[in-house]
């Protein structure tokens, strides 16, 4: 009849409605992955924080010696582990062959709890050497302490790629989480029975990278339970007896994973090597300029001061900005070129913008912001520049994302490499001239060059345009509106604070300082943003997450246009 040709039979499901029930279970598992990996990533930047605040800057230089040097050689021997083990999984599930899925597990488990043993032994047996190229003798302790997390971590990976292949993504978003918390507690644990013990500042960081080995623990201990249930639940279904026919050869398997997972290993070692770069060039220059070791080890803790706030940052405008990154994957799989350049407009765009604020409202606010989290300014010029370094990462992490998104994925890694030789003649330049502001101004033009780079491949790849009036000069102008903001707030706060509550403790009045000042500053960028035109109402409609609620809200406020 007229009207309901459109109708699908009763009992019978359209294309659209299959289409719809596939992509659910994966945007829900995708939304879950990435909520656990927000708070994974924010326990471990701002567990930095009271390690500073109870153990001192030279305990905080020698943990931030250590572990780039832990995370190059557990990217090493782990990373590209969920993604091939989920490939394969994933692979043989959809034919049913769940016998053949746990088989490729346990290959990938046991080789690579081998190479996580080998690495272990290495990294334990050569602690006193890899710390004496360092220039920091003190952090043998905490080498041989965190290589035991390589025991555990690459089995946890491996894990968690099977779950992930099998489309159940919480027990890794359980499990990433559990781990951090359980790092974090431990290292604090650690760090109060040290320090009431008196002992020796090696020993005290030892005890705070040994988080990272109760942390791994915890984490793959999350798993197992899981592991046990599934296993009883496809006994239980019938599907875990062998299937029939050949098996694969496990040489053919353990081949096909390596170099599927090999490209992937490659492409992740090269942000812990750009940070591996401060760890072993730092100290040593300060060294060679004169300093002691204990001095050269506490500047080196006085300048990753900066870098958890910048991390903090860099998450936030990344999380911000995430969920137009799969959008342009989609976009690029359609062969849709206009929907991928508009799409990556947007995506780099709001980074930029959301970096530009940061950058300057912690630089401006550096001083109470140092006092705040880390109880004195000492090294406040140099949090200071380090700011700035917030920008371009947070531009530089996106860009990376879209650009991987169209199928380049290699252009990232090679121009983060570019970075990391930056990085290293910056250092062995600056650092012997300025000290720990050299390697402050190096980070700094590292990054910017990466995201340049990154940010010229993405307009060849896929035409976006970037104006300068509108991307630059009008942001520009937004944060001069913020710098005045926030300095008013701090320069006029501190006599009012001083007048009104005079035993005020100064840690407490730069905290109140520093939360005012970001929030006036923050609320002044974005009406400046509006009213100077930087952002239009398309713009926010096209933006997934904004929400259709705040529209009006903007409206009424006179900084948008009905």
């Amino acid at each position: 009849m007229p009207g309901q040709t459109a109708q699908a039979p009763a009992g019978k499901a359209t294309a659209g409605d299959e289409r719809r029930r596939s992509a659910a279970p994966l945007l829900k598992g995708a939304a879950v992955l990435g909520a656990a990996a927000i708070v994974s990533k924010l326990l471990g930047t701002l567990q930095k924080i009271p390690l500073q605040n109870m153990a001192g800057d030279k305990v905080f230089g020698i943990y931030n010696a250590v572990y780039p040097l832990y995370i190059l050689i557990l990217t090493l021997a782990s990373a590209g582990v969920p993604i091939a083990v989920s490939k394969f999984v994933s692979e043989r599930a959809a034919l049913g062959r769940y016998d053949e899925a746990k088989r490729v597990f346990g290959i990938a488990a046991l080789t690579l709890f081998v190479s996580g043993a080998v690495f272990c032994a290495a990294l334990y047996l050569s602690a006193d050497g890899l710390a004496a190229a360092m220039g920091v003798r003190e952090a043998g302790a905490a080498i041989r302490s965190v290589s035991f997390a390589l025991l555990v971590v690459p089995v946890m990976a491996a894990l968690r790629g099977y779950f992930q292949g099998l489309g159940d993504m919480v027990p890794t978003a359980v499990s990433q989480v559990a781990e951090q918390a359980v790092r974090v507690a431990t290292m604090i644990a650690l760090l109060l029975v040290y320090l009431h013990i008196g002992a020796a500042d090696g020993r005290i960081a030892a005890g705070a990278t040994f988080g990272s080995v109760a942390g791994a623990a915890s984490g793959l201990a999350v798993l197992l339970p899981y592991w046990a249930r599934r296993g009883r639940e496809s006994e239980h279904a019938g599907i875990s007896k062998p299937e029939a026919g050949a098996r694969e050869p496990a040489g053919r398997i353990l081949r096909q994973f390596v170099l599927y997972a090999l490209p992937i290993c490659l492409g992740t070692i090269v942000m812990p090597m750009v940070a591996l770069v401060d760890t072993f060039t730092i100290p040593r220059s300060l060294g060679a300029s004169g300093m002691s070791e204990h001095d050269a080890v506490y500047a080196f803790g006085v300048y990753n001061r900066g870098l958890p706030l910048v991390q903090l940052v860099s998450l936030v405008a990344t999380s911000m900005s995430a969920a137009l990154v799969p959008a342009i994957a989609e976009a690029a799989l359609h062969g849709r070129r206009e929907l991928i350049r508009v799409r990556t407009e947007l995506a780099v765009r709001f980074t930029w913008l959301i970096g530009l604020a940061a950058s300057f409202g912690l630089a401006v606010a550096a001083k109470p912001l140092n006092v705040m989290f880390f109880a004195s300014a000492e090294g406040t010029f140099t949090m200071a520049t380090l700011a700035f370094t917030a920008l371009f990462s947070a531009v530089n992490v996106v860009s990376g994302s879209v650009l991987q998104g169209t199928g380049a994925v290699a252009v990232p890694a090679r121009n983060l490499l570019i970075a990391a030789a930056l990085k290293l003649a910056g250092n062995l330049v600056l650092v012997p001239l300025w000290g720990i502001q050299g390697a402050a101004v190096s980070a700094v033009v590292a990054f910017a060059a990466a995201s340049a780079l990154n940010v010229a491949a993405l307009r060849r790849a896929t035409g976006a345009r970037f104006a300068v009036g509108r991307d630059a000069l009008r942001p520009l102008l937004a944060c001069g509106a913020l710098c005045g903001a926030v300095a008013l707030v701090l320069y006029g706060g501190a006599p009012l604070l001083a007048a009104v509550a005079p035993a005020l403790a100064p840690r407490l009045q730069s905290t109140l300082l520093a939360l005012v000042g970001v929030a006036v500053g923050a609320a002044v960028y974005a009406a400046a943003l509006f009213r100077a035109g930087a952002v239009t109402r398309r713009e926010l409609e096209a933006a997934p997450g904004f929400g259709a609620r705040a529209l009006p809200w903007l409206v009424r406020l006179r900084l948008l246009r009905p």
